[in-house]
């Protein structure tokens, strides 16, 4: 039996810099994933990085199924063809769903440690 495996990690603890709500989307590094409860700085809180999550979209960018989606650090969403700035991550994952250039939200299946972080 393998020694070394420790679990899963469809869910990584992260300690909190900031205040963390559930739903919001967390960026540790290369890493983003979903906070699944509230904390406060210097909490260990639990972030889902895998899975198909429903995330806030910056309107005013049209979407496509399989577009490679990006997190814009300073606005808190989800986006593609980002020009990124300092702490924005590009290629999180990719748009299960196509969303129009007003949605607010659209569906991301998140793809693990495959982004590069600004």
């Amino acid at each position: 039996m393998a020694t070394g495996f420790y679990k899963e990690g469809k869910v990584i603890d992260v300690i909190a810099t900031a205040a963390i709500s559930s739903n919001d989307i967390v960026a540790v590094g290369n890493v983003v994933g979903v906070a699944i409860i509230d904390g406060a700085i210097g909490d260990s809180v639990p972030v889902q990085v895998t899975g198909e999550w429903i995330l806030p979209k910056v309107t005013g960018t049209a979407i496509t199924v399989g577009a490679l989606i990006d997190f814009d650090l300073s606005a808190g969403k989800v986006t593609t063809g980002l020009t990124p700035a300092a702490g924005d991550v590009s290629g999180i994952g990719v748009a299960t769903v196509a969303a129009g250039s007003p949605d607010t939200t659209v569906r991301v299946l998140l793809t693990p440690g495959s982004g590069t972080v600004t």
